[in-house]
């Protein structure tokens, strides 16, 4: 069960662990290479255990696993 307590990161977070521009993780998230929260106000929000754990090479790529 996942905790609710988790932190979650914006994608300029997330961004800056990538070494990449925030639009292009926000374009992850629409293709399903990470998946993402929505907050009330419509902003994109990323589990920092799933972020580190891609960082690692330890998830798969969710539209490839999917297909």
């Amino acid at each position: 069960m996942e905790s609710r307590s988790e932190r979650l990161l914006t994608p300029g977070e997330v961004a800056s662990l990538f070494r990449v521009d925030p639009k292009t993780v926000t374009r992850w998230a629409a293709a399903g290479r990470i998946s993402s929260i929505r907050t009330p106000g419509g902003h994109r929000r990323f589990r920092e255990s799933e972020v580190r754990a891609l960082l690692r090479g330890e998830v798969a790529e969710s539209s490839e696993a999917a297909r």
